[in-house]
């Protein structure tokens, strides 16, 4: 006999008393623990002075219908399971006690074995739902403890900001550079307010195709396009009672946008292909590396989406401002890749730190994340030095240098245009955005991918959409700003 089944308590309710010691009978011999009451009445007293796990009883009672025991038992715990027994093979019956809450209904008499399998499946399905439970609570416990690390004071300001958003409903928009960790900010604000119980969902608006971004967000019927086979809540509705993190909204088609400002201001959500719309209890945070403000005068941004999700903002200080931080973090990350690696790195070399705080880090935290990677994997001993970060820690070019001898046969032989920017690319990409890379180079996105696409250089997380995809890929979703010890 397991365990759970020693712990778990069954009220049977029957006037019946062959049936109420038949049902006694066979869960005693299943290993559960059951409590048998003849009357509604008595049913009712039971179960407001304990918790049961299932509850079985007959719909017709001599003081009370089995539908007032179904409300009743859900009323004490919306996770208790209610069986319902009749001699009465009525249809409306069973719907009504369906629709009531009750998990299943059984006709008298009824199999032993078929009895039986009803018991362990309604036990089952509460079981399960207890450890979901369980499990989010584990997962709200553990983000809790271990917060954003920084002792600088760009970073205290961020905390204090975060403690306060957090405890309103209010829609907050995230500003800060590429890889300093936006999507921990929104986490911490959800998880730290009354909605840690509900769903946090995140989407990056500039990882969906323009085409299919209306159905990701607000969902569609069945047949709303061309392969719509099923139909689809949304997002925005998946997050109802919970949070929505729109990361990158700059991204965000100008169509789109309209449509997810109706839904801020009336808080309800109409599926793509559907005449009937749903009412949404979602909080909405939003990020940005772009100053939305100034695309919002541009033109390239609604204004009135931006003043409406831009109640609260919030900077993401970038690193090269958290200077006590660097080096702490890139600690962390030394001892989460020495033991994902297996790797005897313990340690810093003097000429490692003092590189930590002179590199200005442009790609943020992602940045320092991927170095300490990449160190730890190169490193020879059980100390990293500046060696073993390769080419980031490599000397400057002298001044006056030619720009186009890069790399090529020592540097002696002039590179074509294009061969320099293949160079370029090749030789900063893990240490700069998309958008970054072809500023650098005086392209635009579209016209950096297709050369990608030409060279068949791809970042290692573009490379099996690299026959598929022709437009450019979403920058890697934020990284932690540091936690003390998870997820980073």
């Amino acid at each position: 006999m397991s365990e759970s089944r020693r712990m778990e308590q069954v009220l049977v309710i029957d006037d019946d008393h062959g049936i109420g010691d038949c049902v006694e009978m066979l869960l005693d011999k299943a290993g559960y623990r059951s409590v048998v009451t003849r009357c509604g009445q008595d049913g009712l007293a039971q179960l407001a002075s304990r918790g049961y796990d299932l509850v079985i009883t007959d719909l017709r009672l001599p003081d009370a219908s089995g539908l007032d025991i179904v409300a009743a038992s859900k009323a004490a715990d919306p996770e208790t399971q209610v069986i319902l027994m009749t001699s009465f093979s009525s249809i409306e019956s069973a719907v009504e006690a369906l629709r009531r809450g009750a998990n299943d209904y059984v006709i008298k008499p009824f199999d032993n074995d078929d009895f039986m399998f009803s018991v362990e499946r309604a036990l089952g399905v509460r079981r399960t739902r207890l450890e979901n439970v369980a499990l989010k609570k584990s997962l709200r416990k553990t983000f809790t403890q271990k917060p954003i690390v920084g002792d600088s004071d760009a970073v205290k300001r961020l905390l204090a900001m975060i403690q306060r958003v957090a405890a309103t409903d209010a829609n907050v928009l995230i500003q800060g550079e590429s890889g300093t960790g936006k999507e921990l900010v929104a986490q911490a604000i959800h998880f730290g307010g009354a909605r840690a119980h509900g769903p946090f969902v995140a989407v990056n608006c500039g990882a969906i195709p323009a085409e299919l971004i209306e159905s990701e967000l607000f969902g569609h019927v069945k047949g709303a396009y061309t392969g719509a086979g099923t139909a689809s809540d949304g997002l925005v509705r998946e997050a109802s009672g919970g949070t929505l993190f729109l990361d990158e909204i700059s991204e965000m088609p100008l169509s789109i946008q309209v449509k997810l400002l109706r839904v801020l201001q009336e808080r309800q959500v109409r599926p793509l292909g559907s005449n009937q719309s749903y009412i949404t209890d979602t909080r909405f945070l939003a990020a940005s590396n772009r100053n939305l403000k100034e695309a919002a005068e541009a033109g390239s941004f609604r204004a009135d989406l931006y003043y409406r999700l831009n109640v609260i903002t919030i900077q993401v200080p970038p690193l090269r401002e958290r200077g006590p931080d660097i080096e702490r973090l890139a600690r962390y990350f030394m001892q989460q890749y020495a033991k994902k690696f297996g790797s005897p790195v313990k340690g810093m070399a003097k000429d490692f730190v003092e590189f930590l705080h002179r590199h200005t880090w442009p790609g943020n935290v992602r940045e320092l994340q991927n170095a300490i990677e990449r160190a730890v994997i190169l490193a020879d001993s059980d100390m990293l030095t500046a060696e073993d970060l390769g080419e980031l820690a490599a000397p400057a070019p002298p001044a006056g240098a030619d720009p186009l001898r890069v790399r090529g046969a020592g540097g002696r032989t002039p590179l074509s245009i294009e061969d320099y920017i293949k160079e370029v690319v090749t030789l900063y990409q893990d240490r700069h955005g998309e958008a970054e890379l072809a500023a650098m180079l005086g392209i635009g996105r579209k016209a950096l991918w297709m050369r990608r696409r030409a060279w068949g250089l791809f970042r290692p997380r573009d490379r099996h959409a690299a026959h598929d995809a022709d437009e450019p890929q979403a920058d890697d979703a934020e990284p932690a700003l540091g936690p003390a010890g998870g997820r980073a």
